[in-house]
């Protein structure tokens, strides 16, 4: 395949070409020729998209499908095609399937399945057995299997020895951990933020020490451990600071914030929909406030969908009964694209994310692979069921208004749009 992208604004800070409109040639999906102006002949496919920006593809850390056993909130295959028509050429996989992706079997047919997809899917495996926080996983042979990480979903690991083994057997291979960063003893059976809108609405509150308890004892044990541990999806201003200070003393920790965390806040409780009750909850104005300056001073590393697809069984019930989870890959541009800089937002859905999870990066040069997303970051919409293409509409951004759109991606040698 030879494709042509016309007059495109590249936004990669690793590029010579950085914050410059070229015409680029691919050719078998490598980047053969960067110029002001190239002609295309007929063996060419020309791409011409109004306002068209390009930067390295996007991925995402967190992303929940359903297969296997789940296959009626999102299968693997549709889920791919819902990242690439959002911009993301890869994505890191989480565990929460039946049976859950806790050995070197799961984590193959999770990879086969993906075999031909233009975007890439990179397995989380379970840190622990059945996810129930009492036996270390198969980690070794998980990552061998091509597993790149190793945490339980929205599911804290309870017993604070068994992290602090997870941590010191993992730098055998150098493994990344991942710490979901809540105490259920103080969460208990909350549903929402714990703060003077729980208690006006009647809901049961978690409130933000559940979560920066179970931070500060996983730093404690990082430092008295050493290894490599990420936090994946922190919501409150003192979880900020805590692992601000940790990287000050120089442990090797990474989080990441999920987009709603940094649009929404619990404000958004008053309607009862239950697309709201998601896990961290969302925060107060200072939370969102303290999170986006952590994006700005780098404290946060890395931005993700948390997309986690809930089948309508499960969404379109009583609050108190609608489970935990908001899908989010498509919506994730054209929300953060209206409280961060473009090239900060770049940042954290490329360069960060790959480096913290040993992926390759693909600079935007001459003579490297085609890795690319396409977006135009001047487009203004109000996002709808029509803007989603996962099989379940759970989301948490249904009639907000957007700021940017995304064409596609270029991968593998292929083009999705």
């Amino acid at each position: 395949m030879i494709l042509l992208l016309k007059s495109a604004t590249i936004i990669d800070s690793l590029s010579p070409f950085h914050l410059q409109k070229k015409d680029i040639l691919i050719e078998n999906g490598k980047i053969t020729k960067i110029a002001n102006l190239i002609k295309a002949n007929n063996t060419i496919k020309e791409i011409e998209l109004e306002n068209l920006h390009i930067s390295q593809g996007w991925f995402d850390t967190s992303v929940c499908f359903g297969e296997p056993g789940f296959e009626e909130r999102e299968t693997i295959e549709n889920g791919l095609h819902t990242a690439a028509k959002s911009g993301f050429t890869a994505v890191a996989v989480n565990p929460n399937t039946y049976p859950v992706a806790d050995n070197k079997s799961a984590i193959e047919f999770i990879k086969n399945k993906a075999t031909n997809s233009a975007t890439a899917l990179y397995p989380i495996g379970n840190l622990t057995k059945g996810a129930e926080s009492k036996d270390i996983a198969e980690l070794f042979d998980m990552q061998n299997s091509g597993a790149i990480a190793f945490g339980d979903y929205n599911k804290p690991v309870t017993n604070a020895n068994l992290l602090k083994i997870g941590l010191l057997y993992a730098q055998n291979f150098d493994g990344l951990l991942l710490s979901f960063p809540q105490d259920n003893s103080i969460a208990g059976k909350g549903l929402v933020n714990e703060e003077k809108n729980s208690t006006k609405l009647g809901l049961k509150g978690i409130p933000a020490l559940a979560e920066e308890l179970q931070i500060t004892r996983d730093l404690f044990l990082l430092e008295y451990t050493g290894g490599k541990l990420h936090i994946p999806t922190i919501s409150t201003k003192k979880s900020v600071k805590l692992i601000k200070e940790a990287k000050k003393k120089g442990l090797n920790v990474t989080c990441s914030v999920a987009a709603h965390h940094l649009i929404l806040t619990d404000n958004e409780l008053t309607r009862f929909d239950s697309n709201t009750k998601v896990l961290p909850p969302l925060r107060t104005p200072k939370d969102t406030k303290a999170l986006i300056k952590g994006i700005h001073d780098g404290t946060i590393d890395m931005l993700t969908s948390d997309h986690n697809p809930m089948d309508i069984e499960h969404k379109k019930v009583e609050y108190e009964n609608a489970k935990f989870g908001t899908i989010g890959l498509e919506s994730l541009f054209g929300a953060l694209n209206k409280v961060l800089e473009l090239e900060t937002l770049i940042n954290c859905l490329t360069t960060k994310p790959r480096n913290r999870f040993n992926l390759e990066n693909n600079t935007i040069n001459l003579g490297n692979k085609a890795n690319l997303t396409l977006f135009n970051p001047s487009f203004e919409y109000k996002f709808t069921e029509a803007n989603i293409h996962a099989t379940s509409k759970n989301s948490i951004f249904l009639n907000k208004n957007m700021n940017g759109k995304v064409y596609g991606i270029v991968s593998k040698n292929k083009l999705i749009l």
